[in-house]
């Protein structure tokens, strides 16, 4: 016995036929077909532009805490007073012995300004061993230069190797480059602090040899960072044998609050202990707050794009009426109409979004490219370091985020299709071929 089209399986052949058809134009129904392409395009640049703009906020994020955790450190333990820390060996040594924590860094910390023949700036300057130093992996790559290896080594990658017994002080590129100083220049370090005469406070001045220039790749500590022995930094700014702060690192950074109390406890009395979520919690908190505007007001092009599905496919079921009736007549069922229409839909939201996931997935693994063209093809930088703190345009898609993208997308095209498959699989046959 053969099956009737009402015995027809949900999304048989049949069906995917029929929409098949349907999205290939006639000259007829050229209007229909333009509204579909738009519709399909606009999925598209949306889903890419979802994913790039969320793919390169997470990497500005991810570089940024990186950059502020090589350099910083994770938590900083300090006198509530204010007064130098003596027995900072003592504490070293205890705050290591607590789980989690993996490093512990003694600093000698002050603000001064930096002066030379060509320009006068700001500069945090602070004191560190040689030891010490040369465990920072955001100062010891391939962008430092050192003037402190002997002659027999200077093919050997630059190190911090002699960095207390020279005397010097190392300073950011960005730095080196106002002051227009290279290795072996001179630049001169002035703190407003100095001793008391019978004129008042008379500022510090002395000037140091750079021994060595560093690339953090973050413009804030490239240009206003200096590094200067312990020995040096304790002498000139009078912290006699102790230093202002002590920097912990910790195997896990975002659970830096649960150590708070293990490290207070370990420092000893009138010790205070300041996390990196606390000196930067208005900055990120601004990015996670722009993050989520931007997730918002960017999902508006794909809700635009699927109501431009609704309008195509309104005009497409007036179009196939005399179609649809006569289906009907021929015993197709209302839901094989609706599905009908429903995969029509579907398919160029399907289309679009997974077009957009390429497209946006390309743009990702070559943003630094894409700038770099830019910038040749413009003349002008459009990721100025000076404004965005990094060097360079970083780009990291979250495997989660990108699912979200998707799935959101094909859901809000989905729903696009159903009150015209609907209105569709309503259609009366009679009604449909009484003016035909």
């Amino acid at each position: 016995m053969v099956k009737s089209q009402t015995d027809t399986k949900p999304f048989a052949a049949f069906e995917w036929m029929l929409a098949a058809r349907y999205l290939r134009a006639r000259r007829r129904e050229g209007f229909i077909s333009v509204i579909s392409l738009f519709s399909f395009l606009g999925i598209l640049l949306g889903v890419a532009t979802l994913i790039v703009v969320m793919a390169v906020l997470n990497g500005f994020r991810g570089e940024l805490l990186d950059k502020i955790l090589g350099f910083q450190g994770h938590a900083s333990v300090y006198h509530s007073d204010i007064s130098p820390i003596l027995n900072y060996v003592e504490i070293q040594e205890r705050l290591s012995k607590i789980p989690g924590v993996t490093r512990v860094v003694a600093l000698v910390e002050g603000q001064a300004m930096a002066s030379s023949l060509r320009n006068n700036t700001g500069a945090l300057v602070r004191g560190i061993s040689e030891a010490d130093i040369q465990k920072l992996p955001s100062l010891n790559n391939d962008n430092l230069r050192t003037a402190m290896q002997q002659e027999d080594v200077q093919d050997e990658t630059a190190s911090f190797v002699g960095f207390d017994a020279s005397g010097g002080i190392a300073i950011g590129e960005r730095m080196a480059w106002r002051h227009q100083l290279g290795l072996g220049s001179r630049l001169t370090i002035i703190s407003p602090e100095g001793p008391d005469t019978v004129m008042g406070t008379a500022p510090r001045i002395r000037d140091y040899p750079i021994v060595a220039i560093f690339k953090v790749g973050m413009s804030d500590y490239d240009e206003n960072v200096v590094y200067m022995p312990m020995s040096e930094a304790q002498d000139y700014f009078v912290t006699d044998e102790g230093v202002s702060q002590i920097e912990v690192m910790v195997e896990k950074p975002d659970e830096v609050e649960e150590l708070v109390l293990p490290l207070m406890a370990e420092a000893g009395a009138n010790m205070s202990v300041n996390t990196w979520k606390e000196r930067n919690m208005t900055f990120f908190n601004a990015l996670a707050v722009e993050r989520n505007v931007m997730f918002l007001v960017l999902t508006m092009i794909i809700l635009v794009a699927a109501l431009n599905i609704i309008s195509g496919l309104i005009m497409l079921v007036k179009d196939k009426g005399r179609d649809i009736a006569i289906l009907r007549t021929m015993g197709a069922s209302r839901g094989t109409i609706q599905r009908v229409f429903f995969l029509t839909g579907a398919a160029i939201g399907t289309a679009g979004t997974f077009g957009g996931f390429v497209v946006g997935l390309l743009i990702c693994l070559n943003t630094e490219r894409i700038r770099q063209f830019i910038s040749w093809v413009s003349g002008v930088d459009p990721f100025n370091p000076e404004l965005y703190y990094l060097a360079q345009l970083p780009a990291r898609m979250d495997s989660w985020q990108t699912v979200l993208i998707v799935l959101m997308a094909l859901g809000l095209s989905f729903a696009a299709t159903l009150y015209p498959s609907w209105r569709a699989a309503k259609l009366d046959p009679v009604e449909a071929l009484r003016y035909e």
